[in-house]
């Protein structure tokens, strides 16, 4: 099972490492390696290299909870994260006992959005084995345990990031640092100490501007250490630099040992944050300039000589002010940010970044090929949880949802299909009409358009018995309402190309004509995608959205695309009927084949099993599910997913316009 693993030359001393298991135990262990293996063989590998020391301090539950752990790591930030969460075993069962532990997951939001407020740009918060920074992105640990009680671990995270942030806001980074430190041999023990003498520098910078934050962090901290006391004064100055950090290390490396490990600094990551910077102010100078370029009047300059535009910071950090001859100029938000950033990692705007490029308007979204399809380029709106048979367990937040509308289609299309099939609309009309039932009269009102002769009969009885009659004398006609709610999930994958789109198209057609004279609340989606990292949904006509030309227009367009992974459209669509003020629910699918989808992995099994369990999250939430299907097969999974009497197999897929509209007067008749 690790064949592809490039650990694979000590599989044997893995064995003999697992012989001293009992025998229950290698199982447990094979078992989860070989799950392991299929989503990284390395993983698997590292799995069973600590399974005898995860043993001595975990029970089989411990063990199962301690794989499912490091799974989900690689599942939520890559390979690295997973292996160090299988490596931190004391903290997994530190955090296991109930020893007061700080998660970064429970501080992860506010932290970003604390330091976005410290920075002006968006600043990620991510695990990693060790606190350190490569300027676009904060790594953490992913479990602290430093100080006694929970408070106090999640306020050292504060003060991490805060440091960190700091290295990025404060000119760690504004010299090579890698060929700074290339005359060290022992590079480890400078960067030790660098970091250090920079924590002390930028502690100083961080008193001046957020005094009551850095407070905060001397009350975690304590003192300095007395090995750092050579150098406090000099880096206390409000005018220190990186450069004195660097000639202040020579006496360290000289004559001070080995640096002390403080646990609120972080280290340094020379080359990844050289590395980031550069590609920042590069993709920054290019947004500047581009949009420089579609201002009135920089057209056709030549880009050599003195920059037409200028630039004055504002005061206090307030906004900038760009000038075109001597006129204020307003720039876009986006181009504006830009500038704010340049001035954090240069200290000002670079003349090349004020040279406009480019001929014509332009927008940050520009791209080659760029339409509202390609979905990629822009965050994903939604993420959803998929569920891993072999794992037995969820992979979090691994399905990427894209909600988007159809492209509209020939408007002359729906009245075509509405011509064509007029008699048999105008019967499923009739049909629905019947479902819907008469209008109910009640009795005994305050007031109505009738008297009821029972109330006036019991007031003529009451009042000549001495008895103070009734005034609830009347009858009111109410019209008998239905509370219910469908969602149609309409499969558009390259499957359903040709007669099965055709099909879909005309069934939703003569469907929304029928249900429209039901009054029901219902709602058209479709769904395709191409990997768990593009899962669309197709918005055809939402929930309190009238029947009208635009939904007509949308139902026209409806068109084959890609794959079908289905449990991901399942859970989304569940999310947005479940919202709905009703009493009954009902999800209604129309495919043509089972859950697929580009690749081998939710094929067969894995992807049915994931479609079952977003039925059953589904049925937990109160909401009926049902399938129809022209698939000849179907009846081979569909009953494992929807239950003996959740489906139907359609022989031939002209069958589908009709068979629908009775499926859906049949299923909401009671």
């Amino acid at each position: 099972m690790l064949f592809a693993s490039p650990s694979h030359r000590s599989v044997t001393r893995l064995a003999a490492a697992l012989e001293l298991l009992t025998r229950a135990q290698q199982e447990q262990v094979l078992r989860w390696a070989a799950v392991a293996a299929k989503t990284y063989a390395e993983i698997g590998h590292l799995l069973a290299a600590l399974a005898p020391k995860a043993f001595e301090m975990l029970d089989a539950d411990g063990f199962d909870a301690w794989v499912l752990a490091a799974l989900d790591a690689y599942d939520r930030q890559g390979l690295r994260l997973a292996m160090d969460q299988l490596r931190n075993l004391e903290a997994f069962c530190a955090a296991r006992a109930g020893t007061p532990v700080a998660r970064l997951a429970e501080v992860e939001g506010r932290l970003a959005r604390f330091l976005q407020g410290l920075s002006g740009r968006p600043l990620a918060v991510r695990a990693g084995a060790v606190p350190c920074t490569d300027t676009e992105t904060i790594f953490l640990p992913e479990l602290l345990a430093a100080h006694p009680d929970a408070s106090a671990n999640r306020q050292l995270y504060k003060a991490m990031a805060t440091l960190l942030w700091a290295q990025t806001r404060f000119g760690t980074f504004k010299v090579n640092l890698e060929t700074e430190l290339a005359s060290w041999s022992d590079r480890a023990r400078a960067l030790g100490w660098l970091s250090l003498l920079e924590a002390v520098r930028l502690d100083t910078r961080i008193a001046q501007e957020l005094p009551g934050l850095a407070a905060e962090m001397a009350s975690l901290r304590g003192p300095w250490p007395d090995v750092l006391a050579p150098a406090l004064d000099r880096l206390a100055r409000l005018d220190a630099t990186v450069s004195d950090s660097l000639e202040l290390l020579s006496s360290f490396m000289a004559g001070s040992g080995v640096p002390p490990r403080l646990t609120f600094v972080g280290t340094l990551d020379p080359a990844a944050a050289w590395r980031v910077r550069a590609e920042r102010i590069e993709r920054e100078s290019q947004v500047l300039r581009k949009a420089l370029g579609a201002l009135k009047g920089t057209r056709g300059r030549k880009t050599g000589g003195e920059p037409p535009l200028t630039f004055t910071p504002g005061d206090e950090g307030g906004p900038l002010e760009f000038r075109l001859d001597g006129e204020a100029v307003a720039l876009p938000p986006e181009a504006m940010a830009a500038a704010q950033s340049l001035i954090q990692d240069l200290g000002a705007v670079p003349p090349e970044a004020l040279t406009p490029a480019g001929p014509g308007a332009w927008l940050p979204t520009d791209k080659e090929g760029a339409g509202p399809e390609l979905v990629a380029d822009r965050k994903a709106d939604f993420r959803y949880d998929e569920w891993d048979y072999h794992r037995q367990a969820y992979r979090r937040g691994w399905c990427h949802v894209y909600e988007m509308p159809v492209r509209d289609g020939d408007p002359a299309y729906v009245r075509e299909v509405c011509g064509r099939y007029s008699a048999l609309i105008r019967q499923i009309r009739r049909r629905f009409e019947i479902v819907r039932g008469e209008d109910r009269m009640l009795g005994r009102q305050p007031e109505g358009e009738e008297i009821d002769l029972d109330a006036l009969v019991e007031a003529l009885a009451d009042r000549r018995g001495g008895a103070e009659p009734s005034e609830r004398m009347f009858c009111r006609r109410v019209r008998n309402e239905r509370s219910l709610a469908a969602m149609f999930m309409v499969d558009m994958s390259g499957s359903t190309k040709g007669w099965i789109n055709d099909a879909e198209r005309e069934a939703l057609i003569m469907l929304c004509e029928g249900i429209e004279s039901l009054g029901d609340a219902y709602a058209i989606y479709g769904f395709s995608g191409w990997t768990r990292t593009r899962c669309d949904i197709y918005r055809i006509k939402s929930f309190g959205e009238p029947y009208d030309e635009a939904v007509r227009s949308r139902i026209a367009g409806i068109e084959a695309k890609d794959y079908t992974r289905m449990g991901v459209a399942i859970r989304h669509l569940t999310k947005l009927l479940a919202a709905q003020p009703v009493r009954h629910k009902l999800l209604v699918t129309l495919s043509d084949g089972r859950p697929d989808d580009f690749g081998d992995e939710y094929r067969g099994n894995y992807g049915i099993e994931d479609t079952r369990h977003a039925l059953l999250e589904a049925r937990e939430q109160g909401i009926r599910s049902y399938c129809v299907t022209i698939d000849r097969h179907g009846a081979d999974y569909l009953k494992h997913m929807y239950g003996p009497a959740g489906y139907t197999v359609l022989d031939d897929v002209k069958k589908l316009p009709l068979k629908l509209a009775d499926i859906y007067r049949r299923l909401t008749a009671n």
